[in-house]
């Protein structure tokens, strides 16, 4: 006899489900209680079920409640539940998969989904035959309820289906190809969407009757429903990554399919056809195909471009002023720390760097609201194509431009104004002839009366900033300047954040040429602290961090620093501990103490003990969560990362200064176990501050070497690009303090070392690193890394060919010549390319350049004229003059 409910228990949870419905908070809390309470019940599911698929009496809604809660448990406590609750409701599920309702009929889909996530599809062997067989039922609900349950297993748990031993694809994919000429659209919209999921993958039931399914899209191409039509789309997108060869012989009528969609009526389809030309772009056949099309695409792509009306209201456009409304904390998206990458150029490492808002593309100017919608994507399409077809889809663009850009329509002038900004990267030598001409007109469009017009000129006039910059100050960069930090005192909010990333880019752009304006920047800057809500505040701190990194030293000068520590400290005394706008903050003062160096002294001891208080606060409460995990959680460690890069910048900018700093904190026993951490985040910004603590006060960290060798040894792991090297780094910085101390560590890292620099597909930066830091253990122990020179020294020598004259080169090949003279052997096979290798310095230092001739011509001694003039006529022309001219060779 099959399970019944009691009428009391029954009547006690459609009170409470009824309840759940209530408004009031107070009520919702109570029953949640409740229903937790319930959970002890092994047959509380089984009520849950019963309601869901037996009470036909009851609403809607409150059946469905009843299983959207089932679900919940299911997902929370499934494993817990007794193998007859589970039996149970597995046969209800089926029993009622043809539920006269769509909205219970949807519940029983979801709800089967999640049992299959949580149980897997082996331990429910009649599901996919079942509801294979309710699919050829005459029941339009049975069918209908199958498939949509069967659409939501095919998005969950395709790679389970594909991976199954009993390869039940080989059955299901024919027969959802047979449902896509059904004469319900429900069902035809069901059976495309489960085929869909299993093109990325190239799943081999579906290439098997890949012929067949593009012919049946075809077939649909025309379709009166729109999810018919959403899902054809989504599928032509997917097969020209996966399948372009079978669509090739249909190509110019599916262009011309997809443009017709990319101006669909309904914004949803047009949004699907328009990703096709961002798939497209990327196939190297992109402009073979499309040359003929191109002239009809672009206008379209410029049309899709114009704010729609849904756009405007969600975006508020109509609001000019809003700046004195405070942000709601849900506008402010997450920040993430990107922690800090050294090399020995002081350049960005593989993963880092760049601008604070690099995800910023300028499309990205209605941010939250709507994320991805049918502007952005034909802007990002034209883009794309722009970089495609570079000058020559200019002839067509130019015409519209004149068009639009002028229009008395704000939004129409508005889309002109992005399609500028777009099509900046890929036509930049085509604009140029005029940019004399656009720019000022730009200028002008910053002080439009409509906000939106404002943002997004800002974007576009950052997309030109490098050409700005290299021409004559007075014609473009002063009025842009001008106008674009009044733009960052705007009254409207948005406007204020895209002028401050615009002015981030411009800084980047031009460095040092921004000196002589400083103090004006500065002022607006200043001005603006006391003026932005929240969220435009934390991209403040940005453009802030990326003035100082742009002219350095040049803003240490007593009237700068008096106007723009005090509003930056004031910040930092405001925030608590905990805080999360912490990180821009302590990014921004890191890159302005890097700048100011002596100039941030007066500041530097509150910022250097609130630092290392953050690092031991988040090294406590890590312990405390892995010791007791249910008691604590674990610390957000970007707080120690952020914290452990300003210790770097301050290490850097105040150099011997910090030492007072340094020996009245525990910084290195905290740095000791950072060091150790196994967030590869954490270790990076640990090997940074470890290399620029040697550099600034090396009597501290000596007594520690013994404790941090290991570890940076054990960190040479190019697995972790931007860990392996800063302490690669770091390496080479306490080689050069220690000297011939450095002996005893020479086993520990010389291997990796050896290892990293021979390794295929090592990245640039990490390769000079290595080859500097190699070359600088040999300048302090030649005799213990000579013996291994003929391992290395080729790579070696390429590897710095092409690094600038600087000190650490300079130190890294004065290592290089004492272990030439000491293993003059272990060059030999490889001579040619140390040759090369000294030819690429410009101007060595008298006494580097004098050991360089040394070698050059004990080498030439010891071969004689004669071999010496067959090896030297192997040279590359240019290579054998340098060495004849300036070492005589």
């Amino acid at each position: 006899m099959a399970w019944q409910p009691e009428e009391n228990g029954l009547g006690q949870i459609l009170q409470l489900l009824k309840e759940s419905q209530s408004p009031d908070n107070a009520t919702q809390l109570a029953v949640h209680q409740k229903l937790e309470e319930l959970n002890k019940f092994p047959d509380f599911n089984n009520y849950l079920i019963f309601v869901l698929t037996k009470l036909k009496n009851e609403d809607d809604p409150t059946r469905s409640l009843s299983g959207l809660i089932l679900k919940n448990n299911v997902r929370a406590h499934f494993e817990k539940f007794p193998p007859e609750v589970t039996s149970f409701i597995k046969a209800e599920c089926l029993n009622s998969i043809g539920d006269p309702s769509p909205l219970i009929r949807a519940t029983i889909g979801i709800l089967i989904t999640t049992i299959v996530a949580k149980g897997d599809l082996r331990n429910w062997p009649e599901l996919l035959p079942a509801l294979c067989q309710c699919l050829d039922s005459d029941d339009y609900s049975m069918c209908e309820g199958a498939f949509g349950a069967l659409q939501k297993i095919c998005e969950d748990s395709a790679e389970a289906l594909d991976n199954d031993p009993n390869r039940p694809l080989n059955i299901l994919i024919p027969k959802f190809l047979q449902f896509f000429k059904q004469p319900s659209p429900k069902i035809r919209s069901h059976a495309i969407a489960c085929v869909n999921q299993f093109i990325i993958s190239r799943t081999q039931a579906l290439m098997v009757h890949i012929d067949s399914f593009i012919e049946n899209l075809f077939y649909l191409a025309s379709d009166e429903d729109t999810e018919v039509r959403k899902n054809v789309c989504r599928a032509l997108v997917m097969l020209v990554e996966v399948r372009m060869d079978r669509l090739m012989p249909h190509i110019n009528s599916i262009i011309e399919y997809m443009m017709m969609r990319t101006t669909d009526e309904d914004d949803t389809v047009a949004l699907e056809a328009c990703e096709f030309w961002l798939s497209l772009a990327e196939q190297p056949i992109c402009k073979e195909v499309l040359t003929a099309h191109i002239e009809k695409l672009v206008p379209i792509l410029v049309k899709g471009m114009k704010y729609s009306e849904i756009d405007i209201i969600l975006l508020k456009g109509d609001v000019e002023e809003d700046e004195m409304i405070p942000d709601k904390e849900s506008d402010i998206k997450p920040r993430f720390h990107r922690a800090k990458s050294h090399s020995q150029k002081h350049q960005e490492g593989e993963e880092g760097g760049g601008d604070g808002e690099s995800d910023d593309d300028g499309m990205d100017d209605d941010d939250s609201l709507s994320d991805w919608n049918l502007r952005k994507c034909s802007a990002a399409a034209l883009d794309v194509l722009a970089n495609v077809f570079r000058e020559d889809i200019l002839p067509i663009l130019l015409p519209i431009l004149k068009e639009i850009l002028f229009h008395d329509n704000w939004e129409i002038k508005e889309s002109g104004i992005l399609v500028l900004g777009a099509i900046a990267e890929g036509c930049m030598n085509g604009m140029i002839p005029h940019l004399p001409e656009l720019i000022p007109y730009l200028i002008g469009c910053l002080s439009d009366k409509k906000a939106l017009v404002r943002s997004i000129t800002c974007w576009t006039l950052s997309r030109y900033a490098h050409w700005v910059v290299g021409q004559p100050h007075d014609s473009y960069l002063k009025p842009l300047m001008t106008e674009l930090l009044k733009r960052v005192l705007d009254a409207n909010k948005r406007v204020q954040e895209a002028a401050c990333s615009a002015f981030a880019t411009l800084e980047e752009e031009a460095c040092t040429e921004l000196v002589p304006y400083l103090g004006f920047i500065l002022e607006t800057l200043v001005f603006a602290f006391s003026k932005y809500q929240h969220k435009n505040l934390l991209i403040l701190y940005d453009a802030i961090g990326t003035l100082a990194d742009s002219v350095g030293h040049h803003l240490n000068k007593p009237e700068y620093v008096n106007m723009l520590m005090p509003p930056l400290i004031d910040k930092w005394n405001v925030l608590k501990d905990e805080d999360k706008d912490l990180f821009p903050l302590l990014e921004c003062l890191s890159s302005v103490a890097t700048a100011l160096q002596s100039g941030f002294l007066p500041y530097c001891e509150p910022v250097y003990r609130r630092c290392v208080s953050l690092v031991e606060q988040t090294l406590s409460q890590n312990l405390a969560s892995m010791q007791n995990p249910e008691q604590f959680d674990p610390p957000d460690k970007d707080f120690m990362i952020v914290a452990l890069d300003l210790l770097s910048g301050l290490a850097e900018g105040l150099n011997q200064h910090i030492e007072a700093l340094v020996s009245n904190s525990n910084i290195l026993k905290l740095l000791y176990q950072c060091m150790q951490d196994p967030m590869p985040e954490v270790r990076q910004s640990s090997f940074a501050l470890l290399g620029d603590l040697t550099k600034a006060c090396f009597q501290h960290v000596k007594q520690c070497i013994g404790d941090f060798m290991p570890i940076l040894g054990h960190n040479l792991n190019p697995e972790y690009i931007s860990v392996c090297n800063n302490a690669t780094w770091a390496i080479g910085e306490i080689s050069i303090k220690m000297g011939a101390d450095m002996k005893e560590y020479i086993p520990v890292v010389l291997g990796n070392l050896i290892e990293i620099i021979n390794r295929p597909n090592t990245p640039k930066t990490l390769l000079e690193n290595t080859a500097i830091t190699i070359g600088r253990l040999g300048l302090v122990c030649p005799a213990e890394v000579a013996p291994n020179l003929q391992q290395f020294i080729r790579q070696w020598c390429t590897s710095l060919r092409n690094i600038r004259d600087n000190e650490e080169k300079d130190s890294a090949f004065r290592g290089v010549c004492h272990m030439i003279s000491v293993n003059p052997g272990g060059v030999v096979q490889d001579f040619i390319f140390f040759c090369d290798a000294v030819a690429s310095w410009v101007h060595p230092k008298p006494d580097l350049k004098e050991m360089f001739y040394k070698i050059l011509h004990g080498f030439k001694d010891q071969v004689g004229e004669e071999n010496w003039k067959k090896f030297s006529d192997q040279f590359p022309v240019p290579l054998r003059e340098r060495l004849h001219v300036q070492y005589g060779v």
